[in-house]
């Protein structure tokens, strides 16, 4: 790629050590792993802020989603076992006010709520950031009810293995999740990070249910409310990033989607920008005065063309870096149907196709990581990376 030059310090790449599960054997072979756990550092780049995180940061998208239904202690703990630098957690309210991790607060997807019959009249259409969506939602149970269900795989058609685990695991609860991050941390010796986004805040906002003072008293308690606590945490509205880092100093990225697109918060205020004016210097210098970094689509780091083959890298990387701020892009995932044409593999779209093609393209972009369904190919594709 044409910025492989611009990525030599991600080549410093050290990789989380202890994969007990899928791959230790492959990742302790590539004598990246006696290293774990140090910083790359650069002043206005790469983990510039002092966040003290390998580089390129595997991050578990909703755990270890490509394996066990996301959003589950099942998954984030697959994660944490492949090695998985940061494991993300998506929050959205009960109706009591609690936080619970779950994608999206429309649940019909991701649980066995529908089987339910004592809650088939809480089916109902709501509009969630202008997009008429029908099926059961969060804000609509309390906690208590939400207890009595059940996680199951939201992609069935593309991961039929994860079907096996369908109704083993229960939806947690972000309290929940931080007392297991302690208890690990304290088990392995080293602090668990995680990866908290805010869900459609000005939405929850609307209803009562804002997310940011909740979030920022759980953070308190369990002493995750400073600027070198082990976790991040991300938005796609600026607004809600603003908001929490008045209340606590804990580090924060902003969420962008695709070019031309527009955040929540944004078209509820009348701001006229778009992400095209965030991802420009002025726009990424905005950011960088409440957030250490930014997490774009991948799309916005390597734009695809028409037959969704990979085009010539924006020059992303480089303007936030020259703002101080990560980039840590969404998502990468094993199968065809999830890949740029370029890395497919044969017919099938739920095959794996080549996906440390596929990683190797992106990583020498200089990204500072990046959000991966499957943790322990993302951290072979690092270490191959960093061994070049």
């Amino acid at each position: 790629m044409t910025e492989r030059g611009q990525a030599a310090p991600g080549r410093r790449t050290v990789i989380g050590a202890g994969a007990a599960v899928l791959g230790a054997a492959a990742l302790g072979a590539t004598g990246t792993a006696q290293a774990a756990g140090k910083q790359v550092g650069k002043s206005g780049g790469h983990g510039g802020h002092g966040l003290g995180l390998p580089v390129p940061t595997v991050i578990g998208h909703r755990g270890a989603s490509g394996y066990r239904p996301e959003h589950t202690l099942g998954s984030y703990q697959l994660a944490l076992d492949m090695g998985a630098h940061i494991i993300e957690q998506d929050l959205v309210p009960t109706r009591d006010g609690h936080l619970v991790c779950r994608h999206e607060n429309d649940i019909t997807a991701t649980t066995d709520v529908s089987a339910h019959p004592e809650f088939a009249g809480r089916r109902t259409t709501k509009t969630v950031d202008g997009a008429a969506l029908t099926g059961w939602f969060t804000e609509d149970f309390t906690l208590a009810e939400l207890k009595t269900l059940r996680a199951k795989e939201r992609i069935p058609g593309n991961r039929q293995k994860n079907t096996l685990y369908d109704g083993r695991w229960e939806i947690p609860t972000f309290e929940e999740v931080l007392r297991w991050a302690d208890r690990e941390g304290r088990r392995r010796g080293k602090p668990v990070w995680l990866y908290v986004e805010t869900k459609h805040p000005t939405y929850f906002r609307g209803l009562g249910l804002g997310l940011e003072e909740p979030l920022a008293r759980l953070l308190r308690r369990y002493g995750r409310h400073r600027a070198q606590s082990p976790l991040i945490l991300q938005s796609f509205e600026p607004g809600s990033v603003q908001r929490l880092a008045k209340l606590v100093a804990t580090p924060r990225v902003v969420l962008l989607s695709g070019a031309g697109s527009k955040p929540w918060d944004f078209v509820t205020s009348g701001d006229p920008r778009t992400t095209d004016d965030l991802v420009k210097p002025a726009g990424l210098a905005w950011m960088a005065s409440f957030a250490q970094g930014i997490g774009p689509t991948l799309d916005l780091i390597v734009p695809k063309d028409g037959s969704g083959r990979l085009t010539t890298p924006t020059t992303l990387v480089r303007d936030a870096h020259a703002q101080g701020l990560i980039l840590h892009p969404y998502t990468m995932r094993n199968e065809n149907t999830f890949l740029p044409a370029d890395f497919r593999r044969g017919t099938d779209p739920s095959a794996y196709g080549d996906a440390f093609g596929a990683f190797a393209a992106y990583f020498a972009t200089g990204i500072d990581g990046i959000f991966s369904d499957n943790p322990d190919t993302a951290l072979l594709a690092a270490a191959d990376f960093a061994a070049k």
